[in-house]
């Protein structure tokens, strides 16, 4: 039982530190399969947020967010808030907005960790069922 309660403990301690969703993400286009750029989620009084700060295309280095609306409108893409306001909910973060710089589009928001450097990252309508899926990968360090 002795040795039993360290294992234990340093398994609990490496699945702890796996479940952060912080940290640098390589997003990848869902409908082309090309890897865009590189988002950070970072976590700010309570809540979870993600900016692109790197774009992998070097034609779309000084791109800016022409069809997005109200503040984000001509906004540089890099340095761009795309994730706004998530809550952690048991093993979902949810409750905010994801922005599409594509479309200009803002949709509801939900990412789930699929493993320790994959993010399933969902935008909806209305419902869960209505929406897209992304997959981003961990950037390692």
């Amino acid at each position: 039982m002795k040795k039993i309660l360290p294992i234990f403990a340093l398994i609990f301690a490496i699945v702890s530190h796996s479940q952060s969703i912080t940290g640098k993400w390589k997003t990848t286009d869902d409908e082309t399969g090309k890897e865009r750029s590189i988002v950070e989620i970072y976590e700010s009084e309570g809540k979870v947020y993600a900016k692109i700060v790197k774009l992998l295309e070097k034609s779309e280095e000084n791109k800016v967010c022409e069809k997005c609306k109200g503040a984000n409108k001509n906004k540089p893409l890099k340095g761009l808030i795309v994730i706004d306001g998530l809550k952690k909910d048991r093993n979902e973060w949810n409750g905010g907005r994801i922005l599409d710089p594509k479309t200009g589009s803002e949709y509801k928001c939900y990412i789930t960790l699929e493993g320790p450097n994959k993010l399933k990252v969902r935008g909806y309508l209305g419902f869960a069922l209505l929406g897209r899926t992304q997959y981003w990968h961990k950037v390692a360090q």
